[in-house]
């Protein structure tokens, strides 16, 4: 099961196919800093702003596309697997750009910039997790030699029971997770052009499916390298030049401690600030009068209609100015239908209330590692071990989760050997290194802006992009002036994680096409990991299940057919569940890690490692730890207990939040494997050998 390219021949003209690669890509990228500077002379001469952001959307679009059209193929080999001869620095870089999706190009510095030090949890553990895919899985599964993941379940566990489970996994975290990229989609594609944000959803959705659709594997490999180049210059370019503003400094990485120890001394500034405690004061009593509501509902409620009747009434008893008589009927007709309704909306409101009744806006302090004090009250301890096991929960999580993702897994399968299937753990944990560690800086010197630059401006002075945002989306951004005095403090912005990177360039008052540059790094981040998502997602259902299950009589021409079309349907289900916009991009992301840690990892390394693991243990290790998994999920998070009608309370195991439900389905999902399997027969002599080949690195070429 080795890779072709072993005879001299085959290696040279391997190294011919390289060389090629380094000719295309390196124009590729000298074109597309020309046209960002050609963009930029245009902007300086008045082209607007929304043409910039539409010429950014359908050039890269379009060039994806043209990539897409070149690669069509309906080989079977080449769209599963891109013909097995993606040389390990490309696919390094196709890994990157799948790995890195609107949650690591978006959501990542967000998260750091509202969680602080909790958020290192995100960035610690997705790059473990590469350590545990380099050391227990890459070079095996290549090994293995098949073109999915469920294919090396069917194969290792000897029937279609773990296939088909592994059929149901794939596509539950996938799905999961594509869900969260097309809501990246919508988000970044709706501020590049001004569409509405489900229109964007569909907009973006075409240079998904145009890629994928054509050429699979084959397509989504080399444009997933053109997206790479796109993505990181997108994400390096306006740091750097937010760090020269800064400090002078042309390396960011180096003034991030020099950055945070600034923010820490601005920090301990607005705690103390009068007018930040005016704000808080305001937001305490708007929670302490909800909480009143709260204890006499149906008496609330009662109240708070006959006192909008009797206004609406009064404004036109008196001829009242019409946006008055306007804004008193929506007022009235936004008041809850009914007690249920109004006990949720309240208790809704009272928990944001305290939130924002907070200093620094309800964010921790950005240097400090775990909530509470370890030398405090018996309270400050708690919470301070509160915090302390979450971080360390979701870092375990994302760890395996990473580890068990089938549409990383399934990218070694695309190199031409074993050892160039290990070459390419090294390469991407290169290039994914290069915006893991910018995105902690990136956070820290936001921030900086956002104290030092933002608070303190008279409101009829803020920056165009504030409003701009809160246009787009009141939910990722609305600011109001809650003590009255004209002047913006930062409790008076509510902001969302998912706009941080994306204003970053406004917030630090660059040009426009730095703001369209990013918006296209973006993009090419949440295309990228779409396609590789619906392309396993359809794999698993043609090749795993029609194909390996139903028709193994198939000619190849339709089981590529029918993975088209499969594709189709799931990318259409995936848009329109996101349209709904139930959680946010990584709370999506973090369930489909959990999935994959719970659903994937014990069966993958127990299946190389343990020659005793039998189709039996396996089947029942993957289907409790998905099932711990999703009862936990459903149980404990907000959308999802609305989603299902959940009304018992929530039931937090040792007060781990729901965002590391897989750290409870992954030791579930290895004690069943190794139970049952005890006590159920051992697997046959030939899967005991194949177990056996497998183990052993020295065997591995």
């Amino acid at each position: 099961m080795t890779g072709p390219a072993e005879r001299p021949a085959d290696r040279g003209r391997q190294r011919r196919f390289e060389r090629r690669l380094h000719r295309i890509y390196g124009w590729y990228t000298l074109g597309f800093l020309a046209f960002v500077m050609a963009l930029a002379a245009l902007e300086q001469v008045g082209l607007p702003k929304k043409w910039i952001g539409v010429i950014f959307l359908m050039a890269t679009v379009v060039m994806y596309a043209v990539i897409g059209v070149i690669s069509r193929t309906t080989n079977a080999a080449e769209y599963y697997v891109a013909g097995r001869r993606v040389p390990a620095l490309y696919n390094g870089m196709a890994i990157g750009a799948d790995w890195m999706s609107a949650a690591s190009f978006i959501g990542m510095a967000g998260m750091l910039y509202l969680s602080g030090y909790a958020g290192l949890a995100y960035v610690m553990g997705w790059t473990g997790g590469y350590c545990l895919v380099a050391l227990l899985l890459a070079p095996y599964l290549r090994k293995f030699g098949q073109f999915t993941i469920p294919d090396y379940l069917g194969e290792r566990y000897e029937g279609k029971l773990p296939r088909l489970i592994g059929v149901f996994a794939a596509i539950l975290c996938s799905f999961t997770y594509v869900v969260a990229q097309i809501y990246g989609v919508g988000l970044i594609t709706s501020r590049l052009t001004g569409v509405d944000f489900v229109l964007g959803i569909f907009l973006g959705l075409g240079g998904i499916l145009v890629c994928s659709f054509l050429g699979g594997m084959r397509a989504v490999t080399w444009t997933q390298v053109a997206q790479y180049i796109v993505l990181i210059i997108a994400y390096l370019a306006p740091v750097v030049w937010l760090s020269i503003k800064q400090t002078g400094v042309p390396i960011p990485q180096l003034v991030y401690g020099m950055q945070l120890a600034k923010v820490t001394e601005r920090e301990r500034q607005l705690m103390e600030d009068p007018k930040e405690q005016e704000v808080i004061a305001v937001f305490r009593a708007r929670a302490d009068d909800y909480a009143r509501r709260l204890e006499d509902v149906p008496t609330a409620l009662a109240a708070e209609r006959v006192q909008a009747n009797r206004r609406l009434a009064e404004l036109k008893a008196v001829n009242g100015p019409l946006a008055e008589i306007q804004a008193a009927e929506k007022a009235l007709a936004q008041l809850p239908k009914d007690v249920p309704a109004a006990r949720e909306a309240w208790a809704r409101a009272r928990e944001l209330n305290e939130e924002r009744a907070r200093p620094l806006a309800g964010m921790p302090r950005h240097g400090q590692a775990f909530a509470g004090d370890p030398d405090g009250t018996p309270a400050q301890r708690e919470a301070y071990d509160q915090s302390r096991r979450n971080f360390l929960a979701l870092l375990f999580c994302l760890m395996l989760g990473t580890a068990g993702l089938p549409h990383i897994l399934m990218r070694y399968y695309t190199t031409p050997s074993v050892r160039e299937a290990r070459e390419s753990v090294t390469w991407s944990v290169l290039f994914i290194f290069l915006l893991y560690v910018t995105a902690p800086t990136l956070a820290v010197l936001v921030k900086f802006e956002v104290f030092n630059v933002l608070v303190g401006t008279r409101f009829d002075q803020l920056p165009e992009w504030i409003a701009t945002w809160a246009r787009l989306d009141p939910g990722l951004l609305s600011v109001s002036d809650v003590n009255k005095d004209g002047i913006f403090q930062l409790g008076e912005m509510k902001i969302g994680g998912d706009i941080i990177v994306l204003a970053m360039p406004e917030i630090a008052g660059l040009p426009y096409v730095v703001s369209g540059m990013v918006a296209a790094g973006g993009l090419a981040a949440a295309l990228s990991t779409a396609d590789g998502l619906l392309l396993t997602i359809s794999n698993a259902l043609s090749h795993d299940l029609y194909y390996s299950m139903i028709d193994p009589q198939a000619s190849t021409a339709r089981r590529v057919t029918m993975s088209k079309v499969l594709l189709l349907l799931v990318a259409l289900s995936a848009a329109y569940v996101a349209a709904q916009r139930q959680a946010d991009i990584l709370f999506l992301v973090s369930a489909a890690f959990s999935f994959a840690a719970s659903g994937f990892f014990p069966a993958l390394v127990l299946g190389i490692f343990w020659k005793r693991a039998n189709r039996w243990g396996a089947s029942a290790g993957m289907l409790g730890g998905l099932a711990v998994t999703a009862y936990y999920l459903v149980r404990n998070q907000a959308s999802l207990r609305s989603a299902f009608g959940v009304t018992a309370p929530v039931d937090l195991w040792f007060d781990i939040h729901p965002v590391a439900a897989g750290v409870f389905g992954m030791p579930v999902g290895f004690a069943l494997i190794v139970a049952v399997s005890l006590l159920t027969r051992p697997p046959s002599p030939a899967v005991v050998a194949l177990a056996e080949s497998l183990r052993y690195p020295r065997r591995l070429r």
